[in-house]
């Protein structure tokens, strides 16, 4: 099998989770409108499935939510998006190294994948060479019987672990941010939250 796996780097724009899907189905980074239409819409159309206790918020208050540009997505949207392109979704996360799959057990016979940093998605790609251009970009791999994407599932395994070793992830635990409205610090994903909540402030950036 000829070919390296790329990491595809989508914009920091509080959208790179639809920005990153849209890539790996469209080969189309700039969708993120459109797919946050489709979750909004997905949810509205089944209250009883998309409960306040699966959502953790009412039915309403979470579409208006997620049509906020400013509101990043998640494990809900990844799977709302599997269901809606009839295709897996693996999302390798560099911290644990753990692959979560969206779609698993609904017979779909194409995967994608994406990696996760602990803020922030990129897409994962099979590129025919180091620094080809992305037009040339395999984003779509078939299912097979065995549940794998055969050796190209590998290779994957084997970037994610190199992304682990490099420490190319932020431990949202113990990272520190700065509020870019009021300049205070804070120190994990936690305690960004709650200065969020408290004063609306929702522009922090990480600094070490």
């Amino acid at each position: 099998m000829d070919g390296v796996i790329v990491r595809r780097v989508i914009p920091s724009d509080n959208s790179c989770l639809f920005n990153a899907v849209s890539y790996v189905m469209e080969h189309d980074k700039h969708k993120a409108t459109d797919l946050r239409q489709v979750i909004a819409a997905t949810v509205a159309s089944a209250p009883e499935k998309y409960s306040e206790a699966f959502l953790g918020k009412p039915n309403g208050e979470y579409c208006n939510w997620i049509l906020d540009p400013e509101k990043w997505g998640g494990a809900i949207e990844l799977s709302i998006l599997s269901n809606y392109y009839g295709r897996e979704i693996a999302a390798y996360d560099i911290q644990t190294t753990r692959c979560d799959l969206y779609g698993q057990g609904m017979k779909y016979s194409e995967r994608v994948m994406l990696i996760y940093d602990g803020l922030h998605y990129d897409a994962l790609v099979m590129s025919p060479a180091e620094g080809a251009p992305e037009e040339f970009d395999q984003t779509i791999f078939e299912v097979r019987k065995d549940g794998t994407i055969g050796p190209v599932e590998q290779l994957a395994r084997d970037f994610v672990l190199d992304q682990h070793r490099k420490k190319k992830f932020t431990d949202t635990a113990n990272f520190t941010l700065r509020c870019g409205v009021c300049q205070i610090g804070v120190v994990g994903q936690k305690e960004a939250v709650e200065h969020a909540q408290a004063t609306g402030h929702v522009n922090f950036q990480e600094y070490r």
